[in-house]
């Protein structure tokens, strides 16, 4: 699902529910897949794959800012992409590093018409089918001249057979009453004005009800609902040392009629107010080795980027001789069979699953993006490395099938892989206050005067560009992972007598996947954590134009031994501008 920062738009203003013979999209693209299959010129490789996809959306954006209205975007967007495949299964066109990549000029649009104009939909899918065909011969040349100067060891495949499936499932589109989010979302931004420490905020609505259409020459067939709805709320703050603080609370549902009511919104976006404001003030952390206990929103947080990031694999494409290509492997790949987590715990993804203890699951998905049905999942069974989440492109020996995890747009002509409903189970727990008395033993035990308790990560990461930079920037520096951790936003020392004390400006040091097997203890309660997961960096908030559903279930986590830094980047200077009144 495609969710814009610009161009978010609009809702339809009644109930709809398309049917075959009446949908232009689905006619248009048949035609045109009809027309292609009969490619064959002279001199140039035949296709063996063409594949139309086409997203149908009809989206509405709202922003607010300290009580008063600064965004409202309400307009329909269609987007297509088609790709063409030549040669065959075991070699094709992409997996190498200009498989994207077309130098010659271009005709087509990047956006089909908003009407159901037959003639004209498919004149644009003809433009969009030429350059990519043009695409797909001129890179497969390529990559066969740049394989006679590289030399690659056990060499994959390039893309996996699939059965192909038809189901074309039932589209409807509710109406949203705008009127109604605005005054919602204004009202709601203004609870910051209660809140000076709160240097800058805004309050978002945006509701998403998209059609995805797949249609390919292997005979699928597809089309499917893939509606989001979303309240974002967004605070800054700046310490006295000009320490930059952030944080953010999204709220996910199927459609804005499953968003909380509006007072339990107040009571969210009022709270992330109180923690900011808290933040500003709080005294800055220090280094710290020991015990870290991870509420269990926060270690499903954890789970989410440290253990489902690194279960998805992805392609090392044919580079160019003499060059690199860019290429992040999994911290994974080498450790099938191994164990890296307690042997009391499994994990597994599971998208068929919708519901769990009467909570919504929004990593529910019946086909992934490639058109392939997930099963149950099982990734890690009994703290052993089994598995991995596979799209139709094979990424590792002993991997190369897909098990229906195409989640994301990827590189050099592949699918990204992501998870669905990312299950941590634990066969071991005790309830969450007994793991905080553990802690607090632990430091006992230790001679340490407190440890850590961390309530919150930056993930989904609300910071700014510039803060991310900086961030990365000083976590190469500490070492750990392949795949660096998000920033922990709420973190607390936790005394012996069990006072909590709020801290800032601390980041973890050497938290990797090899940290998973040293997790000691696990809470009898999980958290469902529903998020936009995206292929941005620690999933930034409105850094990609494509965004997924995904849910992780995790329990609270005893760590017996993890280290966290303290952050000393430069500190930009705060206003020295007196602010106006934010009340009257």
């Amino acid at each position: 699902m495609r969710i814009l920062t610009v161009l978010l738009v609009s809702l339809a203003a009644a109930a709809q529910a398309l049917k075959p013979a009446d949908d232009a999209i689905l006619k248009s693209i048949s035609a045109e897949l009809e027309r292609s299959k009969s490619i064959n010129i002279a001199g140039l490789e035949k296709p063996y794959f063409i594949e139309y996809s086409v997203e149908d959306d009809d989206l509405m954006s709202i922003g607010a800012s300290m009580g008063a209205l600064t965004a409202s975007t309400h307009s329909p967007l269609r987007i297509q992409d088609v790709r063409i495949r030549v040669g065959d299964y075991g070699f094709d066109n992409t997996n190498y590093v200009f498989s994207d990549y077309y130098r010659g000029a271009r005709y087509d649009s990047d956006q089909l018409p908003l009407e159901n104009n037959i003639l004209g939909l498919r004149h644009v899918l003809w433009l969009a089918t030429d350059r990519a065909y043009k695409t797909s011969i001129e890179a497969i040349a390529r990559k066969r001249s740049a394989l006679k100067n590289v030399s690659l060891p056990d060499q994959l495949a390039d893309y996996a057979k699939a059965s192909p499936v038809q189901a074309l499932l039932n589209v409807n589109r509710k109406p949203v009453d705008e009127g109604a989010w605005k005054a919602r979302t204004v009202k709601l931004s203004g609870l910051f004005n209660a809140y000076p420490d709160v240097l800058m905020s805004n309050v978002e609505f945006q509701s998403a009800l998209s059609t995805s259409y797949l249609l390919t020459s292997e005979g699928t067939v597809l089309r499917r609902p893939d509606d989001v709805a979303m309240v974002r709320a967004r605070a800054y703050g700046q310490a006295s040392d000009g320490m930059q603080l952030h944080d953010a609370e999204v709220v996910l549902a199927e459609d804005s009629s499953g968003l909380p009511s509006e007072a339990e919104l107040q009571r969210i976006v009022s709270d992330l107010a109180r923690n900011m404001s808290g933040l500003v003030r709080a005294p800055r952390g220090d280094s710290y080795v020991g015990p870290v206990l991870f509420e269990p929103r926060a270690a499903a947080q954890l789970f989410g980027q440290l253990l489902g990031d690194n279960l998805k694999l992805s392609r090392k494409p044919v580079p160019e001789p003499g060059r690199n290509a860019p290429h992040l492997p999994s911290e994974l790949e080498t450790r099938v069979g191994a164990r890296i987590l307690p042997t009391w715990m499994d994990v597994v993804d599971d998208p068929t699953q919708t519901d769990f203890h009467g909570q919504r699951l929004l990593g529910a998905y019946a086909y992934d993006l490639e058109g392939v049905a997930p099963k149950p999942l099982p990734l890690v069974e009994k703290g052993i490395l089994r598995n991995f989440l596979t799209t139709r492109t094979p990424a590792l020996k002993g991997f190369e099938t897909s098990n229906g995890h195409a989640r994301m747009p990827g590189s050099y002509g592949a699918r990204g892989s992501g998870f669905g409903n990312l299950f941590v189970r634990a066969s071991e727990t005790v309830p969450f206050a007994d793991l905080k008395n553990r802690l607090i033993d632990m430091c006992k035990q230790q001679n340490k005067p407190y440890g850590i308790l961390v309530r919150k990560l930056d993930w989904p990461s609300s910071a700014s560009f510039d803060e991310l930079r900086r961030e990365l920037s000083g976590m190469a520096q500490s070492g750990g992972g392949s795949r660096p951790v998000s920033m922990p936003l709420l973190v607390y020392r936790i005394y012996p007598d069990g006072r909590e004390e709020l801290i800032r400006g601390v980041r973890f040091r050497g938290l990797s996947t090899r940290s998973l097997k040293e997790i000691a203890a696990a809470s009898d309660q999980p958290y469902v954590l529903n998020v936009l997961d995206s292929p941005a960096t620690f999933a930034l908030m409105g850094a990609s134009n494509f965004v997924t559903s995904a849910t992780v279930i995790a329990p609270g986590l005893l760590f017996e031994e993890l280290e966290l830094e303290t952050i000393k980047d430069e500190m930009p200077k705060p206003p020295i501008v007196p602010p106006p009144a934010i009340t009257e």
